[in-house]
């Protein structure tokens, strides 16, 4: 796990000028990226009408993903917290709009204009709390309930993750489920090491009866469903809407009840004080019953 870049360094700090342009200039990573974006292009499924679309980048680095929305047609906008990368994004000369900001604190999108998103490597990054004011689960609350107000009804967000574990899965799942997301994992290739690919594959609003479930890819090309054989392999469960609920509130166990005694005690006190009092009686401290 040394490896893992987000356990390092804060991300604007980690990929500074030099490590951005050594990410950028790598044949291997630059292929990643592509296999990744066009991969995160096909769970998305845009209509295939010809009709570009506004999509949003989330970490989108130097543009390197950003060149596979490009390619498909579509017009993009990417935000990312690193000012080294993005320099690196405008000397490339992408095609999308840059934003600088920390999608922890919100995405800074006008509500309901983005037809779908999409994230590479990045919001596993939100787990972690690289400042003394950094709470992972308020970061990831901001974060997903912006992503859901400025997604168009109906719109899909795909996001590539590298969860440390499946406590770190269930608490990005979590909170996009309490966003008001429906949706859920999609892992490729969940036998496989070095190919092993997780997607949260998000829909903005309640999934439709006539959208196809997402696939994940199989060792031998082959696909399924996620949902399909759930007792056989626990990485590939889709969570539906209606799988989704709001934590409840804890109920106080072991409550102690104030018996007559003290009430009592209480109403000579009040007396004592000159405060008008009902008078002792067999009801007093009585519990009632739930109905008359």
């Amino acid at each position: 796990m040394a490896s893992r870049p987000e356990l390092q360094a804060p991300p604007e700090i980690f990929y500074n000028d030099d490590e951005a342009r050594k990410y950028t200039s790598s044949s291997r990573i630059i292929d990643i990226q592509a296999k990744l974006s066009e991969r995160a292009m096909e769970l998305l499924a845009l209509p295939e009408d010809g009709v570009p679309r506004l999509l949003l980048d989330i970490g989108c680095g130097s543009g390197l993903s950003g060149e596979t929305l490009t390619e498909s047609g579509h017009q993009w906008i990417g935000l990312d917290i690193s000012e080294s990368m993005l320099n690196v994004a405008l000397e490339r000369e992408t095609e999308g709009d840059l934003i600088l900001g920390d999608m922890g604190q919100g995405l800074g999108v006008r509500p309901g204009v983005i037809d779908g998103a999409i994230s590479i490597s990045a919001v596993q990054w939100l787990c972690n709390a690289d400042r003394s004011s950094h709470e992972p689960r308020l970061r990831l609350k901001a974060f997903f309930g912006s992503l859901y107000r400025c997604l168009a009804r109906g719109a899909r967000a795909v996001l590539q993750v590298y969860p440390e574990n499946l406590a770190q899965r269930e608490l990005i799942l979590g909170f996009a489920m309490r966003a008001g997301f429906s949706g859920g994992v999609v892992v490729d290739y969940p036998h496989s090491t070095k190919k092993r690919k997780e997607f949260l594959v998000l829909s903005c609003g309640p999934p439709s009866l006539s959208s196809a479930a997402p696939q994940a890819k199989l060792e031998d090309e082959e696909s399924c469903s996620d949902d399909e054989d759930s007792s056989e392999d626990e990485e590939n469960q889709s969570v539906s809407v209606s799988d989704r609920h709001r934590p409840r509130k804890k109920q106080k166990l072991n409550k102690k009840v104030k018996g007559r005694e003290w009430i009592l005690k209480r109403k000579d006190k009040m007396r004592r004080k000159g405060n008008t009092v009902p008078a002792d009686s067999k009801y007093t401290a009585r519990k009632r019953k739930a109905r008359f």
